[in-house]
């Protein structure tokens, strides 16, 4: 009897696309399910038969409590090398094989410079007027040239936004806890502290990993000390950045704005707040999704799968 694999959230339908599957053809069947699952409850209803799952990043949580109610489960895969949502410690509590993925290039740099473009320049909102047969331009842009692009987190994505607000004509300064001035200097940005770079920065860009260290590190605080001119830009996740603080200062109009692609709760709720408000870009937690990316995440899925049933697990987490 072949074994179950089921592909989660694969909201584009592509993951059989952009990998050939057909390795294990006849030992594996494979389910695609292309909407999320409403709550804990209903990804543990619908995944009680599989043997493997294939995640997507941390659109499904597999938490002690989704582990502990999936008897079957004997491999879970995610895309990428980390995920923050997996309780590994209970995976191998049940001898649930993890594996991760590779990934491509930086894709989160792209939607970082677009999101903060779209806040300074407004380019996808005069296209949305031209296309729906608006009169001629309404809105006057910003130039980036000159300003400050404050970036919290400057590991590797960090850096490369740095490089390209340089590119742009950018002054660059960055700050983390750990961050150092010798750091700062080797890639070629100035140092400052947290209080400093929210007090000075035109936009401020945040690009570090959640941790409990880091969850609501961005609160009423940060967002007071921001220019009423500034705008926050965040990419990496929803809860780095305190939501209520950040509702009451767009919604106050004490921030220019913000650019958004993660979100505490995700997919974000049709009427949540962020949805009704004029100074915020919203995008669906796009930074990773690129079919380069796409494509490595799903062929080395196929690889995990055929390494795990040859005895052999690859890129094996915790």
């Amino acid at each position: 009897m072949a074994l179950r694999c089921a592909i989660l959230d694969d909201y584009q339908n592509v993951a059989l696309k952009l990998a050939d599957w057909s390795a294990f053809r006849d030992k594996v069947a494979l389910t695609v399910f292309d909407v999320p699952f409403a709550d804990a409850a209903a990804a543990i209803a619908a995944l009680q038969d599989f043997d493997i799952v294939c995640a997507m990043r941390e659109r499904t949580p597999f938490t002690a409590e989704v582990l502990s109610a999936l008897p079957k489960l004997k491999l879970l895969l995610t895309s990428g090398m980390r995920n923050a949502s997996f309780d590994l410690a209970t995976a191998r509590e049940r001898n649930v094989v993890v594996c991760g993925t590779g990934n491509v290039g930086n894709p989160t740099v792209g939607i970082t410079i677009g999101l903060m473009l779209e806040l300074t320049r407004r380019i996808g909102f005069e296209n949305a007027r031209m296309k729906a047969g608006a009169s001629w331009q309404i809105t006057v842009g910003e130039d980036v040239e000159g300003k400050t692009l404050g970036i919290v987190g400057l590991g590797k994505l960090g850096a490369r936004v740095a490089a390209v607000g340089q590119a742009l004509g950018m002054q660059v300064k960055a700050w983390s806890s750990n961050l150092t001035v010798e750091a700062c200097a080797a890639a070629g940005v100035a140092y400052a502290t947290k209080e400093e770079l929210f007090a000075t920065s035109d936009v401020i860009t945040i690009h570090l990993v959640l941790s409990e260290r880091s969850r609501s590190l961005v609160g009423a605080a940060d967002l007071a000390r921001m220019k009423p001119t500034a705008y926050l830009i965040n990419t990496a996740r929803g809860p780095i950045v305190d939501e209520a603080a950040l509702l009451e200062a767009l919604g106050e109009r004490r921030i220019a704005g913000a650019g958004l692609d993660t979100f505490w709760q995700e997919p974000l709720p049709v009427d949540h707040p962020l949805r009704r408000l004029d100074n915020v870009v919203l995008t669906p937690h796009l930074g990773y999704v690129t079919a380069e990316n796409y494509r490595r995440y799903y062929e080395d899925m196929v690889e995990d799968i055929a390494a795990w049933l040859a005895g052999a697990p690859v890129r094996q987490l915790g």
